[in-house]
């Protein structure tokens, strides 16, 4: 369907954006909070069942010990020694010592012990109540205890756990820690120890654990059986068997089952001490409440939105449209010749800021062309500076020949003479002039750059009357990276003329130095000289960064500059680009800091030889 007016588009395809984005936003928090939800619900529901093995573990461990303090005690020894025939005060003294010195210990600490008995192998056998009735036994009941916990625990006299009571009326209801020992006699573990406790006195250990309304602790046995639960009736019964291959299957994880009734979510931890299973139990129903919750506020503040979105879409379109339409008139009256300006609204917005400017558009364009202007100017500048840096080279190149055998002759007489410094100075002098004329070569290795510098420090050494030697840290890596040819010796020879106005002393350095950072190579001119005020070196930078040759620069003396530091910094501009040149570092009486920036590119090849 084709949809005529401006107005009418921009009201349906506001309508589309925010239906869509009301719905991907709704559906997508929705489904994100729903699987937040439940993984930290499972992750809940594993830390409780994590506590609730610990805290029984702890609980269990601590009523072993209970029994190994009665297994060490040498009355209890000893009273398994006794012999079938024994004195029946020897049976009396044996149990009332035990009761004294052992039992009624572990019954005040431990107040929640049901009982306590001990049967040897010969039938002996004594019990011990705490808040329940006593019972007795005669031979036969205490032959089939014995048969019965002989196959139920461990023949290495390792802790078992077993949900039994010899106690009447107690069935299902009771936990029995039993544990095989030996007396002083013999080595075989010949005497069962036993202690029974409530085993509904373990939900107390979960008291502090929240399960919501609905949701519960159960333990279940090696054996499938209910251990514990908070339904009395199904303590020492079977778990069915579907449910547990679903709690085998499921391992650590979650599972679903509808076995206890409603739709619940269980979680499962193995005690490796006691070897039972704890299961943790919620209803579904409870833990998808906050998903309700989160759908429902999620339809009503979308259906709110999306009605309020709607009349700020019709205001909206509104708003766009009628400043247009006075910006299309204003057009038809320019196609008509009339550069009328349109007439602007009160408020700010960009259909405002078109018709500002349409208004502005002449002037813009009159702009425009003065600036094409100015850019033809800093051209032409910029060529000028090219020709008058080739004006300076060729300057330079005046009559070489003659100026080398002028120097040629100059060295005949000094070898006539006998004078090697003369030698010396007109040898190096030689050197430089034939580097400094080369015009075929812009660009040139470090290595060459540092023998015209090493030539320099000849001449200069002769000139100042001592010696001085420059120290060079550049890496052989480097000696090979190209540079721009006669930067280096100029600001070497500017350290001389600034840095140490009243002399050379010993204490003197110039370093030069270089590396690669990032891609970019530098090459650092440092000295330990007067340095500069801050107020120099802020004029100084301000003339590098004005980007002009300084063939026009004078000195304080007010003798001209020729290619001194802001030649060297622009002359490597023009050959790199702007954003290359010379930096400058220097505090006053500390010394200065030149570093000339390049671009990293070592030579392939080797420059030609210009010695």
């Amino acid at each position: 369907m084709k949809i005529r007016g401006l107005t009418k588009k921009i009201f349906v395809y506001f309508l589309i954006v925010i239906i869509l984005s009301l719905s991907s936003v709704g559906f997508f928090s929705y489904m994100t909070s729903s699987g937040e939800l439940a993984e930290m619900v499972e992750n809940q529901m594993n830390q409780i069942v994590g506590n609730a093995v610990h805290h029984t573990d702890l609980y269990l461990k601590d009523y072993e010990r209970s029994i190994v303090s009665l297994l060490t005690n040498r009355q209890v020894m000893e009273f398994i020694d006794l012999k079938a025939d024994r004195e029946e005060y020897d049976y009396y003294i044996a149990r009332k010592t035990i009761l004294e010195l052992s039992v009624d210990p572990l019954f005040i600490r431990n107040p929640k012990l049901a009982s306590v008995y001990l049967i040897s192998d010969k039938l002996n056998a004594v019990y011990y109540y705490n808040g329940v009735g006593e019972q007795s036994f005669n031979a036969e009941d205490k032959r089939k205890q014995r048969e019965y916990f002989l196959a139920n625990t461990s023949a290495d006299g390792k802790l078992s756990i077993l949900n039994h009571t010899i106690i009447e009326g107690q069935e299902n209801q009771m936990l029995t820690l039993v544990r095989r020992f030996r007396g002083f006699t013999s080595p075989e573990l010949s005497g069962i120890l036993a202690i029974e406790m409530r085993s509904a006195d373990l939900s107390a250990l979960w008291k502090g654990i929240d399960l919501g309304k609905y949701g519960y602790l159960f333990i279940i046995d090696n054996k499938g059986r209910y251990v514990y639960h908070p339904d009395g009736k199904k303590v020492g019964l079977d778990v069915p068997t579907e449910f547990v291959e679903k709690l085998e299957k499921a391992g650590t994880s979650s599972f679903v089952d509808t076995s206890e009734g409603d739709e619940r979510m269980y979680v499962s931890r193995k005690s490796d001490y006691s070897d039972w299973q704890l299961v943790v139990s919620m209803p579904l129903r409870e833990l998808r409440k906050p998903l309700t919750n989160i759908r429902s506020t999620t339809l009503i503040v979308g259906l709110f939105t999306l009605v309020l979105a709607i009349l700020l879409a019709y205001r909206f379109g509104k708003s766009i449209t009628k400043p247009i339409q006075v910006l299309k008139s204003g057009m038809r009256e320019t196609e008509k010749g009339n550069w009328a300006t349109i007439p602007l609204p009160p408020h700010k917005d960009e259909i405002v800021e078109l018709m500002v400017r349409y208004n502005l558009m002449v002037k813009r364009l009159s702009e425009a062309v003065d600036r094409v202007v100015q850019v033809e100017i800093s051209n032409s500048e910029i060529r000028m500076e090219r020709q008058k840096a080739e004006y300076q080279s060729l300057q330079l190149q005046i009559n070489p020949h003659f100026m080398y055998n002028t120097l040629e002759t100059i060295v005949c007489y000094a070898t006539i003479q006998e004078s090697e410094e003369i030698s010396e100075i007109v040898k190096a002098l030689a050197y430089m002039l034939r580097y400094s004329v080369q015009t075929n070569l812009e660009e040139i290795t470090v290595a060459n750059e540092l023998k015209h510098v090493l030539y320099y420090i000849v001449v200069l050494k002769h000139r100042i009357g001592r010696d001085f030697e420059i120290d060079v840290a550049i890496k052989p890596e480097y000696l090979l990276h190209v540079m721009v040819r006669l930067t280096l010796q100029p600001l070497v020879e500017n350290v001389f003329q600034h840095a140490f106005p009243d002399g050379l002393e010993d204490y003197h350095f110039v370093r030069i130095d270089g590396g690669v950072v990032d891609g970019i190579f530098w090459i650092s001119i440092e000295d330990n000289g007067s340095g500069m005020t801050e107020a120099k070196l802020t004029q100084l930078q301000a003339k590098l960064n004005a980007n002009r040759l300084a063939d026009t620069e004078t000195d304080e003396a007010g003798k001209k500059g020729g290619i001194g530091v802001l030649n060297v910094h622009r002359r490597i501009q023009m050959v790199y680009g702007e954003s290359y040149g010379l930096r400058i570092e220097s505090v006053a009486e500390q010394g200065t800091k030149m570093i000339m920036v390049m671009p990293a590119s070592p030579k392939q090849s080797d420059k030609p030889n210009v010695g």
